[in-house]
């Protein structure tokens, strides 16, 4: 099945392993039959930091109007990240916080409302997250640590109306070896041509 994909690398090192799994479910997409836009962190230029909250918007730089673009073209986003300290890298938080604007992701029905529209449902997503911790401490130790992966999956994405949100959970990424590195590549490569 033909899609369109949007691929975005959370880690602000393009040669790091979540790099290498960009590029591996890039390349198993395009062999798919997919058609796959791309962007990462270390590539894009933009002050992360959102100056005024929502009192007053910051003009959008060109990278940020790129992401936007590209998540209005997609009918799939992967996101790609390493889980430091309980979330994803801050670089990629102010990536979110700059452009998924009221108007773009979302748009409350009245001004202090409660309710919302979700302007990008029709997207699904799939997050690929590395860590260094055992799986079972991740699922064990979930509720307490792990807040901003569920963060991105819940108080992001859904909230948009991104559904479903799949995850593929890489752990002991420090601790694997070359050949079990490699068995993780294949696998999301694998994912990549079917699209998921």
């Amino acid at each position: 099945m033909k899609r369109k994909i949007f691929i975005l690398l959370g880690h602000p090192d393009n040669e790091s392993y979540c790099g290498a799994l960009a590029k591996a479910y890039a390349a198993g997409a395009r062999e798919g039959g997919c058609e796959v836009r791309a962007m990462s962190l270390q590539d894009m230029h933009f002050n992360a930091s959102l100056e005024h909250g929502y009192n007053k918007i910051q003009e959008l730089e060109p990278d940020l109007l790129s992401f936007q673009e590209n998540i209005r073209w997609a009918e799939h986003i992967v996101i790609v990240f390493p889980v430091w300290w309980g979330t994803f890298p801050a670089q990629l938080k102010g990536l979110f916080d700059r452009a998924i604007l009221p108007g773009f992701g979302f748009k409350y029905y009245k001004k202090n409302g409660i309710f919302w529209r979700r302007l990008l449902k029709g997207r699904s997503a799939r997050l690929i997250i590395t860590m260094g911790m055992p799986r079972i401490a991740y699922f064990l130790t979930s509720l307490y640590v792990i807040p901003g992966v569920r963060l991105l999956k819940y108080g992001i994405l859904k909230f948009c109306g991104i559904s479903p949100v799949r995850a593929s959970l890489i752990s002991r990424v420090l601790a694997a070896s070359p050949e079990k590195r490699e068995r993780f590549i294949a696998k999301i490569k694998k994912l990549g041509m079917k699209g998921k």
